[in-house]
Parts: structure tokens; C-alpha cells; sequence
């Protein structure tokens, strides 16, 4: 023998020894029963051990494709959580409006503010009543939402963000009822409840059609789609203005930071002298129908603002005679600081805007509400705090 098969037999006999060692060393850490599967998952991790267990089973299963095994009874019911318009699916249960709030403020605040106004880019859960037509609407549970079991669903199925389905069905009916007096759609009274579910009809439940597309118009859209030289030249037709994403011109950092740089002017600097501000007294003239209205959108502000026959301070202070009171002046209210350098009285121009942009009018309020957008709204809430006097 050559001494080069000399060393191609060596080498071929020590591979097969290498691999016999392997493969026995392998054979001793599969399990012999599919059980095993299971209890090495759960072992290591529990939250695997469904997953392991179908990979058990169609180890072993005679299917046609080898894989899975039909779902227990106990796991689809685990993942059914819908709820139809109809009330299907719903858990006995209720919540009332002032528990929603509570729950509301702890859990879904951060995002969806206070009074479901929204923060930032996260979504608005009330306003936008009669908006579905402008150019760029406002679509909340109140304006846009056909179902009242969407929203309920959504809370919880999905709710609060990062912590879903850790609400409690009745923490859901509150949350729910919150939502829909923050709509002005219940009173502060209301109670909402798998028994009377069905009986809230939104405002936009007529504003949606059957989607026949697939009978009326898939058939135009199922020719062959055109892949290159589709067009001979390519231009922009139309700007994203609605949503400030195409500008009209390009900005340079130097006018931006410029922009960044200017203060903000604030209304009625020079507050009128106390002798000439109205009198916070009842017989202040009053629109009784413009109060009226403005007592429905004090709503918004009942949670924090109490006003009447022994309104005490809460996490804002009581309103009585506000129309004409020194700022920052409610007795055992401690103000911020940016309050109290504010001073001067509360005139209507001043409350007018402060209401419409509190952040903007006063920098460092403590007050969370993002304001009322509308100048009827703030007239009518301002008439309304005028029929209480100090």
C-alpha cells in the first residue's frame, strides 16, 4: 500500500470514529416521547410549552403536511375576546362615568390625555363632531366610530398600550363610559353595562356602506398591471398640505432656529385696572341660552374645576366668581409659579385665552388640558362661569 492510502486510511477511520462519538452523543439528548418536548420548553421557558407541544405532536402526527394538531377547546377560547354591534361576546359587567375617569387618567391619560384629547401624534377619542366633511376631519369614537362594540373590543383586546388585557371587564365599561361622556353623549350620571349596551346608538352609525367592490369594481382593477415605462414623464400633481408634509418652499436651519428663538406673545398683557373689570356678582348681564350651552361644555372641565353651593378645590381650583377674581386668588389652592408671576384679574379676554391655549397663554401651567378649539365653545364656558358669583 502507497503511503498516501496509508494516510487517506487513517484518516477515513478517524472520521467515522468522530462521527460515531457524535452521533451517540447526540442520541442521548433527544428525548424518547414526544412529552419530553414539553417538559424541556417549560422548562426553560413556560411561555413556550404550547408551542412545544405542537411541535411534539406533529412530530408524530400522521397529517398531511406533518405539522400541528388541532386546536383545544380551551385555547381557541383564550384568543375569541371579540364583541359584535350586537353584543355578542360581551361579559356581564358595568362601569360608571367617575370610575371610567379614574381607571382612564391611570392607564390611558399618558397618551390619549386627560379628557381623551389626545398628546402628541397618539389619537383623539372625543371631539371632531361635524368634522366628517371638512378637508381634514377630526375621526373619533364620537364623530366617526359606527360602533359602540368597536371601541369596547379595542380597550379590551388591546389596551393599555404595553400592558393589554390587564383591565378588568367592569375597568373596561367604566373606560368606555368615560369615553362617551368626554363625546357628550351620556351624562356624568351614566352607567354603561352589558345590559344596556346596545341601547348607545352613535352619532355616525348610519355613516357607512355595504363594501361591494369585489361584485362592482374588481373586475376594472384585475387587468395586467403596467411594471416599467408606464409613464413618459413623471410629476407631482397634488401637496400633502392637509398634513404640512410637502413644504411650499425649502426652509433653512438659520429661519427655523429663528423661529424657534422669537417669544411668544402673550394676549392682554396689560390687564385692565380692578375698578374697570366686571363684576363677578349674578346680576352680571347674562346670555342665558349661550350659558346654557356652556354648561355643557363645562363638562371637559367638571373633573378637575367645581363650581356652585359649596364647591370645594380639587386637583383644580373652584371657579366661583372667577369673571372679574385676582389670579391665582382661590383660598387653599396652591398655585405653580407661573400662575401666581401671571397676576392681574381674570378678565373675559384673558380667560379667553387662557381656555383656548393654556400652555400657550400661561408657560409652566400645571393645567394637563390641551384647550377648547372652538371660539363658540370658550364664549359659552365663560358666560357659564359668570352665573356663579364669589
Amino acid at each position: 500500500m502507497s503511503k498516501s492510502l496509508k494516510l487517506y486510511a487513517g484518516s477515513a477511520v478517524g472520521t467515522v470514529l468522530m462521527l460515531t462519538v457524535a452521533l451517540n452523543f447526540a442520541d442521548r439528548l433527544i428525548p424518547e416521547h414526544a412529552e419530553s418536548y414539553d417538559r424541556m420548553a417549560a422548562d426553560s421557558d413556560p411561555d413556550f410549552a404550547l408551542i412545544a407541544r405542537a411541535q411534539a405532536a406533529a412530530a408524530y402526527a400522521d397529517a398531511p403536511f406533518g405539522l400541528g394538531r388541532p386546536a383545544l377547546e380551551e385555547e381557541i377560547a383564550a384568543w375569541d375576546l371579540d364583541v359584535s354591534p350586537d353584543g355578542t361576546g360581551l361579559p356581564v359587567g358595568s362601569g360608571d362615568v367617575f370610575t371610567g375617569e379614574e381607571v382612564f387618567i391611570e392607564n390611558c391619560a399618558v397618551c390619549h390625555g386627560d379628557f381623551a384629547e389626545g398628546r402628541g401624534n397618539w389619537p383623539k377619542l372625543a371631539g371632531g363632531d361635524g368634522s366628517l366633511a371638512d378637508e381634514d376631519p377630526l375621526k373619533t369614537v364620537g364623530s366617526y366610530w359606527p360602533h359602540l362594540s368597536t371601541a369596547w373590543d379595542y380597550v379590551n383586546r388591546s389596551m393599555p398600550f404595553g400592558n393589554a388585557q390587564s383591565l378588568t371587564p367592569d375597568e373596561v365599561y367604566g373606560i368606555v363610559a368615560y369615553i362617551l361622556y368626554s363625546n357628550y353623549l351620556v351624562e356624568d350620571d351614566f352607567v354603561l353595562s352589558n345590559e344596556n349596551f346596545t341601547e348607545i346608538v352613535l352619532p355616525n352609525a348610519d355613516g357607512f356602506i355595504i363594501d361591494d367592490r369585489e361584485e362592482s369594481e374588481y373586475a376594472i382593477w384585475r387587468a395586467e398591471p403596467c411594471m416599467e415605462n408606464c409613464k413618459d414623464t413623471v410629476e407631482i400633481t397634488k401637496r400633502a398640505t392637509v398634513l404640512d408634509v410637502t413644504p411650499d418652499e425649502e426652509v433653512t436651519e438659520e429661519a427655523l432656529a429663528a423661529t424657534e428663538e422669537e417669544p411668544v406673545q402673550v394676549a392682554a398683557a396689560d390687564p385692565a385696572p380692578a375698578e374697570e373689570a366686571p363684576a363677578a356678582t349674578p346680576a352680571m348681564a347674562i346670555d342665558q341660552a349661550l350659558a346654557d350651552k356652556g354648561e355643557k361644555v363645562f363638562k371637559k372641565c367638571k373633573a378637575c374645576h367645581k363650581v356652585g353651593d359649596g364647591a370645594k378645590n380639587g386637583s383644580g381650583p373652584q371657579l366661583n366668581g372667577i369673571v372679574g377674581r385676582s389670579v391665582a386668588s382661590a383660598d387653599g389652592f396652591k398655585y405653580s409659579g407661573a400662575m401666581v408671576d401671571y397676576g392681574g384679574e381674570w378678565t373675559p379676554e384673558r380667560l379667553a385665552a387662557f381656555i383656548a391655549k393654556p400652555k400657550a397663554e400661561i408657560k409652566g401651567t400645571k393645567m394637563s388640558f390641551a384647550g377648547l378649539k372652538k371660539e363658540d365653545d370658550v364664549a359659552a364656558v365663560i358666560e357659564y362661569l359668570k352665573t356663579f358669583g364669589q
